[in-house]
């Protein structure tokens, strides 16, 4: 059975920075996701298992930066310039379908985290 574990999450004022980190307990392509209140689960950006490939969602292009450390089975997510609308619960997925590459598709990954709140105000 795989396990997802997020950290990082908080509390940080517009402009700042957050760096979210996922345990997990295979090597495979992961995905960040989040879903703010009352709207759908959007994909932010996604590592394959080597590490190359990364993608970004359109709204994270420039500010968000994500890797990997495959000796600690874990994928970070660095946000930087945040701002409010970036507020919302993000999630880890993880998935083998893919052999060096990964897809901003929720339906894609068969694993999930049970999430982490990011929350930007002032």
């Amino acid at each position: 059975q795989v396990q997802l574990v997020e950290s990082g999450g908080g509390l940080v004022q517009p402009g700042g920075s957050l760096r979210l980190s996922c345990a997990a307990s295979g090597l495979m392509s992961v995905g960040w996701f989040r879903q703010a209140p009352g709207k759908e689960r959007e994909g932010v950006s996604c590592i394959s298992r080597s590490g190359g490939s990364p993608n970004y969602g359109d709204s994270v292009k420039g500010r968000f930066t994500i890797s990997r450390d495959n000796s600690k089975n874990t994928v970070y997510l660095q946000m930087d310039s945040l701002k409010p609308e970036d507020t919302a619960v993000y999630y880890c997925a993880a998935t083998a379908i893919f052999a060096n590459r990964c897809t901003l598709r929720r339906g894609d990954y068969v694993y999930w985290g049970q999430g982490t709140q990011v929350t930007v105000s002032s």
